[in-house]
């Protein structure tokens, strides 16, 4: 069930906090994403403030923490040391997501089979599955025909091919699907 106003009142004075107008406004703002998008704190304060909201990145920033622990919003790390942030949808509406290392141009997908492969694995070590995300990594068309990917460092990226759950250079005698060592 979507979270409103009225049901994250409920959950921060359970939890002994209170509905500010900052958190309720980031609530909205989350709320209205056109489906896909993701905003960081930064973005979120940028947003808050062409929008005339007196609030301050430092607030911001405790009120994205607050509502990831609470399960209201679903903290992400799409591209390295930048944490994006969008609304936490229950199952089965889970996704995941392409993101270009140079624009930072991100795709949600879905896949069922990381789910289940995940879960499998879990139940195999006696974890219990929380979450299940995937971020691949990658380089768009668009940074691609701008020439982006000779300035890589030839060691930077995974040269391997992955077809048909084989991955070419996989030692024999490995199960399919493991990653082998990429160095």
């Amino acid at each position: 069930m979507p979270h409103t106003a009225n049901s994250l009142k409920a959950e921060l004075n359970a939890r002994g906090w209170r509905l500010t107008p900052q958190r309720e406004k980031i609530l909205t703002i989350f709320q209205n994403l056109p489906k896909g998008n993701h905003l960081s704190a930064e973005e979120l304060h940028e947003l808050m403030e062409k929008q005339g909201e007196g609030i301050s990145l430092s607030t911001i920033y405790r009120s994205v923490k607050l509502m990831s622990r609470m399960g209201i919003l679903r903290e992400l790390e799409l591209a390295e040391g930048h944490k994006h942030y969008e609304l936490q949808q229950p199952y089965p509406h889970h996704h995941h997501h392409i993101v270009c290392v140079q624009c930072n141009r991100t795709i949600e997908f879905k896949n069922d089979s990381i789910l289940k492969h995940s879960l499998k694995q879990c139940e195999k070590e006696g974890f219990q599955l929380i979450d299940c995300q995937l971020t691949v990594t990658t380089i768009c068309p668009e940074a691609i025909r701008m020439g982006w990917p000779s300035a890589l460092p030839s060691n930077w990226c995974c040269t391997r091919t992955i077809s048909k759950g084989h991955i070419d250079g996989q030692e024999a005698g490995e199960p399919p699907g493991s990653l082998p060592d990429l160095q």
